[in-house]
């Protein structure tokens, strides 16, 4: 395994540092107090200038789009692995640096999607001015009423009627869907009439496996029948895009809308979420790199009991820890690229388990220290360590909770033993 990067990634790793040295961290106050302003207005999930402001920077200069291979705008050629490094940098200044270069979440893996398995009218209509960054996009799949995390329990209905499909059901975590840049959503239902596992009836679908059962279909945020009632704060922070709340009643989309074929949602969502835990991963140790940096700064500049921090064995063994912690993880995650680089998705399933429990565990860890150094100062907004513990925390929900990435690395390490 090879995870030293390419020329070329080297080459775009040295002008996305620059950009991000000359743009972005100057930019990161801006944004504040931009979005100050914006939710004084009661404007609060409309983009700041800024963000626009770097989108332009960051395309003049080739860094657009860099998540995705096959990418055109530019063609870059980068594989997963060599994206990885570029999307630790991103997660340093996680509010600004991805919009900045096109390669947010959920916008990505809506991208991703819609690049493998949309028709050609659907990537004319959707991808084409996702790519463009002229809109955004969220993905509907989560649900209030039911554990998500089992995708065979989603109760959202999609049913065929003539030449449209008609979406009943309630759904959470819709990110971005509060922007009112967010234009489409890739919504997950069951489509069919068979009944929902786990009430005690038969759980199968007509070709007798519960995770066909699922599909995705194209709704424009603005269908008749689609209500965003709110959008759901993160440990009081409220993110720009917005995290939504959103019920659609007798919502009516034309059959073209439909992803791939019925009942093919859940393996679109496998392929949705493979590099897209990459990028999350690596963005999540950006974040423990940049909290490692402040944790280091505050303990030779404090100083307590007579000298500074830094003197102190206990702050020396959490910079020895952190430092530790965050090289494994990221090793496990370029294992995890270079895996989807060279057999694909299905093959790197395992170490892709793995790393979505490892790297966001590690990142929380190395804030939680870097806000304990820190003290009063670590739970406040004037550092950035208690917005970015709160996403991390987050993200250990998001995409799937932890318990479940183990159990899946359990059945893989057990299967040897049980013959399956």
């Amino acid at each position: 395994m090879d995870f030293g990067l390419s020329e070329r990634a080297r080459e775009y790793l040295g002008r996305l540092q620059e950009f991000m040295d000359t743009h972005v961290y100057p930019a990161e106050p801006v944004y504040a107090a931009q979005r100050a302003e914006l939710r004084a207005a009661g404007r609060e999930h409309h983009v700041p200038q800024v963000v626009e402001d770097l989108k332009v920077e960051a395309r003049k200069r080739g860094l657009w789009n860099l998540f995705l291979p096959d990418a055109e705008d530019p063609a870059h050629g980068l594989t997963v692995t060599d994206y990885a490094s570029l999307a630790e940098l991103t997660g340093r200044s996680p509010h600004l640096a991805p919009e900045a270069t096109n390669c947010a979440a959920p916008d990505t893996g809506n991208m991703e999607v819609l690049h493998l398995f949309g028709t050609p009218e659907q990537k004319e209509r959707w991808l084409k001015p996702l790519l463009n960054g002229e809109m955004r996009s969220g993905f509907a799949m989560t649900e209030p009423a039911v554990a998500s995390s089992d995708a065979t329990n989603i109760s959202t209905r999609i049913e065929r009627d003539g030449d449209h499909y008609v979406i009943n059901g309630r759904k959470w975590w819709t990110s971005g869907a509060a922007d009112p840049r967010c234009k489409i959503m890739i919504v997950m239902g069951r489509l069919g009439a068979g009944p929902r596992q786990g009430v005690g009836e038969n759980t199968t679908d007509p070709d007798g496996h519960p995770y066909r059962q699922q599909s995705m279909v194209l709704v424009p945020i603005d269908t008749p029948g689609v209500e965003v009632l709110r959008s759901l704060p993160v440990f009081g922070y409220q993110d720009q895009h917005g995290h939504c709340e959103i019920t659609f009643t007798d919502v009516r989309v034309p059959v073209e809308n439909l992803i791939g074929e019925e009942g093919g949602g859940f393996a679109i969502a496998q392929a949705r979420l493979g590099p897209g835990r990459i990028h999350h991963c690596m963005r999540a140790l950006g974040m423990a790199e940049r909290a490692l940096e402040l944790m280091c700064e505050r303990a030779v500049s404090r100083v307590a009991f007579g000298g500074p921090l830094a003197k102190q064995g206990v702050v020396r063994q959490q910079i020895a820890e952190s430092r530790m912690a965050i090289e494994q993880a990221r090793l496990l995650t370029l294992k995890a690229a270079w895996m989807i680089d060279e057999h694909g998705v299905r093959a790197a399933r395992t170490e892709v388990a793995a790393i979505k429990v490892i790297a966001p565990r590690v990142a929380l860890e190395v804030v939680d220290r870097a806000i304990q150094v820190h003290g009063g100062a670590g739970v406040s907004d004037d550092t950035p360590l208690a917005e970015m513990w709160a996403g991390l925390r987050t993200l250990r929900l998001a995409d799937g909770p932890d318990e479940v990435h183990v159990r899946s690395v359990a059945r893989a390490e057990l299967g040897r033993y049980l013959g399956k």
